[in-house]
């Protein structure tokens, strides 16, 4: 006898990061974090805010709802707490929509800090007037099924990044990182050393640096090859 597979698979306990490791990402440039972790952590360059909002970091909540369904993201909304991000897997699926103003409007009422997926979705001049930031990688009128199955609060891949529940995620106008929960401690402490790294090379700049240090180094070193 075959059994029926569940429409969703749901753990509603995780360990979230503390309010004050949350804190430490609050406006921080995606570029600064991304350094700080060594240069990788971005989803793919496709996800892009899609509003006026588009700063926000959080603890990530991922859901995974499968191409042309949401079932999933509205599991994850009754597992969210404030400050979560909803993070929805769709396989990249751009033919239906896998959320619109209303779901977000949700959300929102929930305390959530953030929606991404690397789906796409519906009512910009709405998601305008809800006010909470949405990042995806574009835009489709066509409704999606709400059959299942998916997953809420387990491990996923959005935009060619693995997220965890209780990661950190962080977007802004360059787009969005995800900070795995076993790093957060020191991505923190290398933020420090990522921004006065970029102060200094900032004041440089402006006071007319024409070509980085370490290329002329590299240069003087001998190991580059010049032809004539």
């Amino acid at each position: 006898m075959i059994v029926d597979a569940p429409l969703l698979k749901i753990r509603r306990r995780f360990k979230r990061p503390s309010h004050d490791e949350v804190a430490a990402f609050n406006s921080v440039p995606v570029g600064f974090v991304v350094d700080a972790l060594g240069g990788r952590g971005a989803l793919d360059g496709r996800i892009r805010a899609i509003g006026d909002v588009r700063t926000f970091c959080g603890a990530a909540l991922p859901c995974d709802a499968g191409p042309g369904d949401n079932l999933a993201m509205f599991g994850a909304l009754s597992v969210a707490e404030e400050g979560d991000v909803i993070i929805c897997a769709t396989d990249g699926f751009a033919g239906t929509a896998v959320t619109g103003d209303l779901a977000l409007g949700m959300m929102k009422n929930r305390g959530v800090a953030a929606f991404v997926t690397d789906g796409v979705v519906r009512d910009v001049a709405g998601i305008r007037a809800v006010g909470l930031p949405c990042f995806a990688a574009g835009v489709m009128s066509n409704s999606p099924a709400r059959n299942g199955p998916g997953t809420v609060g387990l491990p996923t891949v959005v935009g060619g990044v693995s997220v965890a529940p209780g990661d950190i995620v962080v977007g802004d106008e360059d787009g969005v990182v995800v900070v795995p929960a076993s790093l957060i401690a020191s991505t923190i402490a290398q933020l420090q050393v990522v921004r006065k790294a970029e102060a200094e090379l900032d004041a440089k700049v402006k006071a007319g640096l024409q070509i980085p240090e370490y290329f002329e180094a590299l240069r003087a070193a001998g190991r580059f090859v010049e032809i004539d």
